[in-house]
């Protein structure tokens, strides 16, 4: 009999016994998905080319390796709806029980409402799937499941109900716990157990705290990837960040800045416009920090706004710019557009109270009243950073000089060139410690080969009674034996630091920086905020960098250089008045460098 003859319901009976197409959930959404025009901007036929970084995440729903997903995302990339598709996938291609929790039930009937029922009415293979007469708000019945809609406050809509499925929204907003019942999130999980072998949990939000729920999960997870696009000018994949990648002209007003701000390729230092976007987000690639693109049991994938198609590099830097002096929206920026934690700081700094801090002095001047000089020098890949400090009685102490040299001759030619009082007092820097972190047999050989005045040091995260300790190092292969090491607990430092900052103008013991000292500098000083974090279930104090990515090479520096005051026993100095000129000639006072190199017992001034 030919097809088009057979009886209806033996067509009905086959349409039935049809397997369901294979299809990723990208696919699927390509094909089916139609968006509502009362919560989309684009309302209509769903297309992953319009964000291509959540293919990878949609996708990785229906690799076997994957049994959770974790997205840490800011506002404005299309991660609810990422989520939605992974629902409406479920309906059509493998239905079985589904639990969606939201942070409350007042947001659970809205989303159910405006956001679920409408995914599948505007979806003709789903429509035919909804059972409307049988459905609830937070109760959703389809053909062979159904979905229930829960609020993360209310125990009771977490109810004992077996599901393969776990969707989880915004879990940063859920309570620690669900009235008298454990935490939410762990009610939640219990109900899949049923599906040991073929369940799936989705959870996503916007971080808030290190410790929030979201942050904690992804840091956890078996793998952590992170979306990375190629430079349209170099073909270099990197991942967009804010620090150091978005390019503005600091001295121009925000509106100016929302204007002209560009993206800087980190290999080719190019110029990359929005107009490049698109094309890079197609071809990007969803990799872990070693650059390999994998799956596993607990994958975990981050994203911030620079991604979105529908956010400017320029809204990027003006939303930072209004928002990076008040501690509440400063917070917002971090959370809402980096997808960062933000942390409990127990010491804020900004950049205006450093630039705030001048001496009176120019660049290259040493202030009146000084006792000696010391130096920092923060090594990195392609440059020194180094900074030159005067230092005065009760450790009062001034910048007289900062920057970045490209070898180690310009950094020896920095450290002995002489500084100048106004009225003529040399001055040469007495000691200058050297981070030995990134290149350290470079460092010890030349720290060796200039003794007199240079000391290697190495930053330690763990508490030294006595601020430092110092080791021996013998380099054999050199004929190098006994080469001074320093361990500097450096959290130490940065408390004297900040409390020297935040003293009052007329208080003695200050810290200071030259006239018309630049604003990078002072990010880069307060590049870092104390925070309180739990470490082995213990809350401790610790130094973190208030972004991820940002540059504290100069806070680097001035911790070594507040370390060699130290050493040379700034605390006990006192300061001498240079005798008085003899036959009308102006007798300059003594090399500080000889002067006060072992004014006192070496190490044994504490």
């Amino acid at each position: 009999m030919p097809k088009n003859n057979w009886p209806e319901w033996l067509m009905d009976s086959l349409q039935v016994l049809k397997p369901p197409e294979k299809l990723t959930v990208s696919e699927w959404a390509d094909k089916y998905r139609v968006l509502d025009s009362k919560t989309s901007a684009e309302p209509g036929q769903w297309s992953t080319d319009r964000t291509p970084y959540l293919r990878g995440i949609m996708d990785a729903f229906t690799d076997p390796r994957v049994e959770e997903i974790i997205f840490a995302k800011p506002t404005q990339v299309g991660g609810t709806e990422c989520m939605n598709n992974m629902f409406g996938y479920v309906i059509a291609q493998d239905p079985s029980p589904v639990l969606i929790v939201y942070p409350t039930l007042e947001l659970a009937e809205f989303a159910s409402k405006n956001r679920l029922q409408p995914l599948m009415e505007l979806s003709p293979v789903l429509a035919n799937k909804y059972r409307v007469e049988e459905s609830k708000v937070l109760e959703l019945q389809m053909d062979g499941m159904y979905c229930v809609i829960s609020g993360a406050n209310s125990p009771a809509s977490l109810a004992s109900r077996p599901i393969r499925f776990l969707f989880m929204d915004e879990v940063d907003k859920y309570p620690k716990n669900s009235g008298k019942e454990a935490d939410p999130r762990s009610l939640a999980r219990e109900r899949t157990k049923t599906f040991p072998y073929n369940k799936k949990i989705f959870q996503t939000s916007t971080p808030t705290l290190k410790n929030g729920a979201i942050w904690q999960s992804f840091e956890k997870a078996d793998v952590k990837l992170h979306y990375y696009v190629p430079c349209p000018h170099c073909g270099h994949y990197q991942t967009f960040k804010f620090k150091g990648g978005i390019k503005y002209d600091k001295t121009l007003p925000p509106e100016k800045i929302k204007q002209t701000a560009y993206y800087e390729c980190e290999s080719c230092k190019g110029m990359i416009r929005d107009a490049h976007k698109p094309a890079m987000l197609r071809n990007g690639e969803w990799r872990d920090s070693t650059g390999v693109t994998r799956l596993a049991t607990k994958t975990g994938f981050h994203l911030n706004a620079i991604y979105s198609p529908w956010v400017r590099f320029g809204e990027v830097a003006y939303e930072f710019v209004t928002s990076k002096d008040d501690p509440e929206t400063l917070m917002n920026f971090v959370n809402s557009w980096l997808a960062e934690p933000w942390e409990k700081t127990q010491v804020k700094l900004n950049s205006d109270k450093v630039l705030e801090r001048s001496s009176g002095y120019e660049e290259g001047v040493v202030p009146d009243r000084t006792i000696f000089l010391t130096g920092g020098v923060d090594v990195q890949k392609d440059r020194f950073y180094y900074t030159i400090r005067a230092w005065g009685e009760k450790v009062t102490s001034w910048n007289v000089r900062h920057g970045f040299c490209e070898t180690w001759a310009e950094i020896e030619e920095v450290m002995n060139a002489p500084y100048s009082t106004k009225d003529g007092i040399e001055y040469f820097v007495n000691l200058c410690a050297i981070d030995s972190g990134w290149n350290p047999d470079d460092t010890y050989d030349f720290c060796a080969k200039n003794s007199e005045w240079a000391v290697a040091i190495k930053g330690s995260s763990v508490e030294i009674p006595a601020k430092y300790r110092l080791t021996k190092i013998d380099r054999e292969e050199k004929g190098l034996f006994g080469i001074s090491l320093y361990l500097v607990y450096g959290s130490y430092y940065k408390d004297l630091i900040a409390n020297r900052i935040a003293r009052k103008a007329e208080d003695p013991g200050g810290w200071y920086v030259y006239e018309g000292c630049d604003r990078e500098y002072a990010e880069q000083i307060t590049a870092e905020h104390k925070v309180t974090i739990k470490r082995n279930g213990k809350e401790i104090d610790v130094w973190q960098l208030k972004t991820s990515g940002a540059d504290n090479h100069y806070l680097d520096c001035e911790v070594y250089a507040a370390f060699a005051a130290d050493r040379l026993g700034i605390r006990y100095a006192r300061y001498e008045e240079p005798e008085p000129a003899k036959d009308d000639v102006t007798q300059k006072k003594p090399q500080a460098r000889k002067q006060t190199n072992n004014w006192i017992g070496g190490d044994k001034w504490l």
